[in-house]
């Protein structure tokens, strides 16, 4: 009995013990952390939504105030899931349809990139041969491609999809090819020690050597890829919320355009913090996120 009452004393120490290691799961210096991240931005937030109404309440201002915005665009902001038919839809459809368009180009623009961005990194003549040609084409805006794509395409669809995919194709190339390059000496005497085929050198030795800078990549082109998209949709009409903008702005709903635009930013935002999450996940955080 003595011995069982010593046993069951021994666990609830080791209990105690472990759960006094553990510690709170919310701890004061979380708590710091998260506000010291969370607080400047709001401040800054806050500042110059200040600046924006004083600036803009007079009544010769040509941009309305954020309470005129939000009072003006009110049934933009509360019903974004309305379809009427046709382009006569909320913001949730237009949204939608541009971030389907991004998902296609930027895919094949990620296939392409790295493909190609290895073979550069990988060969001296391809990168003689080839990268004087990507750093003209590169410099080409965006929309300077939409006249050719329409004329290949002869659709709007396809010519946006394209658009986004010359757009963010480079970066992905450039980065890529870049991280091949600076892969260590080392590995390539170890994989030729252990005699890896092509395809298992590729997948084992050069993928995850050159992932940092092809995240880096990935992220520059989707960024890219969100400016071009809302470009190109203003010229090629349709659902989507560049053509959402240049339509609200043909019927002057100002406020309506700016929220588009928060809109915009936001989504934006959400898609480098997804890149870089799945970066920092692949690469098990030595790609900047």
């Amino acid at each position: 009995m003595a011995s069982s009452s010593a046993l069951a004393l021994g666990t609830a120490g080791r209990d105690t013990a472990s759960v006094k290691s553990r510690g709170p799961i919310i701890t004061m210096k979380g708590i710091k952390g998260v506000a010291a991240r969370v607080i400047p931005p709001l401040v800054v937030l806050a500042v110059f939504m200040l600046l924006w109404e004083m600036l803009c309440s007079s009544p010769t201002a040509g941009l309305p105030p954020p309470s005129r915005v939000v009072t003006e665009a009110w049934d933009v902001i509360a019903h974004p899931f309305y379809d009427n038919g046709g382009t006569d839809k909320g913001l949730f459809w237009h949204l939608a349809a541009s971030l389907q368009r991004v998902a296609l180009g930027f895919s094949l623009a990620v296939i392409a990139g790295v493909m190609l961005g290895t073979l550069v990194g990988q060969s001296e003549w391809a990168m003689r041969g080839l990268d004087p040609i990507f750093q003209v084409l590169r410099t080409i805006p965006p929309l300077a491609w939409l006249p050719l794509s329409l004329a290949a395409f002869r659709d709007g669809q396809p010519s946006a999809i394209f658009v986004i995919f010359i757009t963010s194709i480079w970066p992905i190339i450039i980065n890529t090819a870049v991280g091949i390059r600076n892969i260590p000496q080392d590995y390539r005497n170890v994989s030729a020690v252990i005699r890896l085929n092509p395809i298992e050198f590729f997948w084992k030795i050069m993928l995850p050597s050159a992932a940092p800078y092809i995240f880096t990549g990935l992220r520059i082109g989707v960024g890219l890829s969100w400016l071009a998209i809302v470009a190109a949709e203003m010229l090629i009409g349709g659902v989507g919320i560049g053509f959402f903008i240049w339509d609200a702005w043909n019927s002057s709903h100002i406020s309506e355009i700016i929220v588009a635009l928060v809109y915009v930013g936001l989504i934006g935002f959400v898609l480098d913090r997804l890149v870089a999450g799945v970066g920092s996940l692949v690469t098990r955080g030595t790609s900047a996120a």
